[in-house]
């Protein structure tokens, strides 16, 4: 049985750690490169870097800060913000991270995600998408969660599949920072339209919503978190240590 996976987000905004609730009302936490090395010293099995305002103020996402956290650093790096290119792809990459998150970028142009696939292979391309319901539909929204884009979610991710996408990262709108768990429904939704990895994201209050997300939703693959774990109210050890006695397979 394969591990499931425990991931930090660090959200980066103007070279700081930052967090909100749905998406908004975004407060500092720390310097990125403390922090994932933090992270990584307490074991977490990979990292999520976004550059969370690039897409929105039109910019290539930064590489000084990348660049001394993948020297620093040695779990798998993700990373996301302002990837609008195979250009992006490659700057990033030679930066130092594993794999590559596209959003914004994908739904400008979709053939981003092929290009890249082909490029560099399924396993580095992430499909990261911010859902929200609107009148009971999963909708894709873009920019950070600022612009609803219209698209139906689960069509979307299956056809990002289809291209090359070897990962998906489900953020959930609704659930973002909100502490009350996980949308398993959304999750639910999503791991039954696609055979790729799922990551679980947005809402995750205590390490008993891990729980909760695993046991519930096995075919989930790992579960992405940031404020719990940037405010000390969730130690990623004490999490993985309690998820596998709970007889879920973990990396101790």
């Amino acid at each position: 049985m394969i591990a499931k996976r425990i991931i930090p987000c660090l959200d980066v905004k103007n070279g700081r750690v930052v967090k909100g609730v749905n998406f908004e009302g975004l407060s500092d936490v720390s310097n990125p490169v403390t922090l994932a090395e933090y992270y990584s010293d307490c074991g977490a099995d990979e990292l999520v870097f976004y550059d969370i305002t690039a897409s929105f103020e039109g910019r290539a996402l930064f590489t000084d800060i990348l660049t001394e956290t993948a020297r620093n650093v040695f779990i798998p790096l993700t990373v996301g913000g302002g990837i609008n290119t195979i250009e992006d792809f490659d700057r990033v990459l030679k930066c130092g991270a594993d794999k590559v998150s596209v959003n914004s970028g994908a739904l400008r142009n979709p053939s981003l995600i092929s290009e890249a696939a082909k490029k560099y292979g399924d396993q580095c391309v992430v499909l990261s998408v911010d859902v929200k319901r609107v009148d009971g539909v999963f909708r894709v929204f873009a920019k950070g969660g600022r612009e609803n884009t219209g698209r139906e979610a689960i069509s979307w991710i299956k056809q990002c599949v289809a291209d090359g996408a070897g990962e998906i990262v489900v953020n959930s709108i609704d659930t973002d920072g909100v502490k009350k768990g996980f949308d398993l429904e959304m999750l639910d939704a999503v791991c039954n339209a696609v055979s790729v990895p799922v990551i679980a994201s947005g809402g995750a209050g205590s390490a008993e919503d891990f729980v909760t997300l695993f046991k519930t939703l096995p075919k989930v693959d790992a579960g992405l978190a940031a404020s719990i774990f940037h405010f000390g109210e969730v130690n990623i050890k004490d999490l993985k240590q309690k998820l596998s006695s709970e007889g879920i397979n973990m990396r101790i």
